[in-house]
């Protein structure tokens, strides 16, 4: 027993992390590679080791035996030893199968009598059946090796893998149709195999840039050079895979340095038509690549150049429900070297589908969070790729590259009339009724009060809340149906400092690039989103002037049904280390009234 060790590693794959020991920060920091954090009460932690969880750290470089002896180091008691062969086994998988595109053509042509001998050997139908009098031309079809024949055994009797053409061409090989590769990959991850792939990309018709204008090159930070090496790969040969990075960690320009490495024609993929323009305005600054071979794909234009930046939603659009995504063929309109997907984490699924087509072409997905509220992380690892590299949000901070934020939960109460309101509710409507409370107008008043003169992001989700915030504060209001001219002036505005204080709905949860962003109030949001409160706190990392501090407020109403969505939303950012100090909001008139003010509570420990 080692009682100065701060973690309790369980049987069923939970690790609880002691909090507040000498050792506990370390361990949270190692925890974060390899496991999951699914509850941060005030005491412990609790983490989840998840096989998704051990491929991405094994695709990191971590063994088996670097897991246990990591795991061994900061647990308090003796790790069980079933749970010791389960991490071994598990994280063994990821490697047991690999897809090549091995050999010449005339090595992938086989004899029908080969083929034909192997499989009246060993399979009861009496061997091949073609309508090929010589031989069978396996051609372009990739192979599939598995480490033992009993692996290849296994999968062949899998119906999920019926209709994608397997041909079992020796005892630990089986060819595939290159067009099936994406959904191979994607099945073998769902049943618990992870392939690495090594089949290859295309090149992509070639560009030639340099990043930087003239004598001046863009000088990278050696994080971000660490980053763009980790996809490009030691042998240079890397092609498929996801960079995880703070907001406001430049993660435009480590694309930027991950293009330029393969110099080539580019696809851009990015959530909304500000992102795509502040991508070809990054482009055209930073690098030297002629204005008109960069493009903008969006609602409003459709142009298709060597460096086209388009939005997940045009991809997505169609003119009825059941209609074609009639500009998904961007994807496949040129011959691109690369396509970079930005907020990974919000790829929809009808991407997520064409995307598994695509499977020879290389795939950079950027991403704060691989955190996805719909489970699809699996698929993020099966058809973008596995985290290749990680940069953990407190080192950055450490850094000095990104900004020191203060995080606060402020706790409000319900006045009598909204609390008789909620008990008559049910379901989701008694959490839109705790987060439209009426007091977080005075809570927002006296926090703009107490940071006057920081540039101030008020954000929320529900509308009619907004839009009577926008009216008591006098701020201005952005929304999703604001149009691109009206939003570009407004954040502009902001930038420049002729206005302190924007009000933004969910737009603010996509890539918005506003630096001198200092406070944020949140003050409501989608349920329980842990990607959501990330990408919100993230608008205020980039650094500032002088102590390099921001604040983060979430306006929660205690005893509500907000409270226990908060906990969730905030799981992410305790697992980087951020700390929610709580507060409560007294309210000395009964009418949600104007003598509000808050009353600082005791710090929540992450």
């Amino acid at each position: 027993m080692n009682p100065e060790h701060p973690c309790i590693v369980q049987r069923d794959f939970t690790v609880l992390l002691e909090m507040g020991l000498p050792g506990s920060e370390w361990a949270r920091s190692q925890l974060q590679i390899y496991a999951e954090l699914v509850k941060s009460p005030s005491a412990f932690h609790t983490y989840h080791l998840t096989p998704l969880s051990l491929w991405n750290a094994a695709a990191l470089g971590w063994s088996a035996k670097d897991i246990q002896n990591s795991l061994n180091s900061m647990s308090r008691w003796d790790i069980p030893r079933d749970l010791l062969k389960d991490i071994e086994q598990l994280v063994s998988r990821y490697g047991t199968l690999t897809l090549s595109r091995e050999g010449t053509e005339e090595e992938r042509t086989y004899s029908t009598d080969t083929i034909g001998a192997y499989r009246a050997e060993h399979e009861p139908d009496g061997g091949i059946k073609t309508g090929k009098a010589n031989s069978y031309t396996i051609g372009d079809r990739l192979i599939l090796g598995a480490e033992t024949p009993a692996l290849l055994d296994e999968l062949l009797t899998k119906q999920e893998l019926e209709q994608l053409g397997l041909l079992r061409v020796d005892e630990v090989s089986a060819s595939v149709p290159p067009e099936n590769r994406g959904l191979l990959k994607q099945e073998l991850t769902r049943l618990g195999y992870p392939v690495v792939d090594t089949a290859g990309y295309l090149e992509g018709n070639q560009l030639s840039f340099t990043l930087g204008k003239g004598q001046t090159k863009l000088q990278l930070r050696d994080y971000q050079v660490k980053a763009a090496d980790a996809f490009e790969g030691a042998d240079g040969l890397g092609g498929s895979g996801v960079l995880v990075l703070p907001c406001g960690a430049g993660k435009t320009v480590i694309g930027m340095a991950v293009m330029n490495r393969f110099q080539c024609e580019v696809l851009i993929l990015t959530s909304n038509t500000t992102s795509v323009r502040q991508w070809v305005e990054e482009l055209k600054q930073k690098t030297d690549i002629p204005a008109d071979s960069i493009g903008e794909y969006s609602g409003q234009k459709k142009e298709v150049r060597p460096i086209t930046v388009a939005t997940y939603q045009i991809l997505t659009h169609r003119r009825t429900k059941d209609g074609d995504f009639e500009h998904m063929k961007l994807l496949s309109e040129r011959k691109w070297g690369l396509i970079i997907y930005d907020e990974v984490h919000l790829l929809p699924a009808p991407v997520f589908r064409a995307t598994a087509d695509i499977q020879a072409t290389r795939r950079l997905g950027l991403t704060a969070t691989l955190v996805r509220e719909d489970g699809c992380e699996r698929d993020v690892f099966s058809l973008i790729g596995p985290k290749r590299y990680d940069m953990p949000w407190k080192e950055l901070e450490r850094q000095g590259w990104i900004a020191q934020v203060d995080c606060v939960e402020l706790r409000l109460p319900m006045t009598a009339e909204l609390l008789e309101r909620s008990m008559r509710a049910e379901g989701r409507q008694q959490y839109r009724i705790a987060a439209e409370n009426p007091v977080k107008l005075e809570a927002v008043r006296s926090l703009m009060q107490q940071h006057s003169g920081l540039p101030t992001l008020i954000i929320g989700q529900y509308l009619d809340q907004l839009r009577i915030l926008a009216q008591e504060l006098s701020v201005p209001l952005i929304t999703g149906s604001m149009s691109q001219t009206e939003r570009v002036r407004w954040f502009d505005a902001f930038r420049k400092g002729t206005i302190q204080t924007l009000l933004v709905s969910k737009v603010a949860n996509f890539a918005v690039d506003l630096p001198d962003a200092a406070v944020a109030i949140e003050v409501s949001g989608s349920f329980g989103s842990r990607q959501e409160e990330a990408q919100r706190l993230g608008r205020i990392l980039r650094p500032k002037s002088g102590e390099n501090k921001a604040y983060f407020y979430a306006l929660v109403t205690e005893n509500s049904k907000e409270t226990d969505f908060a906990a969730r939303r905030q799981l992410f950012l305790i697992e980087q280390g951020y700390e929610y100090a709580v507060r409560r909001f007294s309210v000395t008139e009964a009418n949600g009234g104007r003598n509000a003010k808050p009353d600082r509570g005791k710090k929540k420990e992450a």
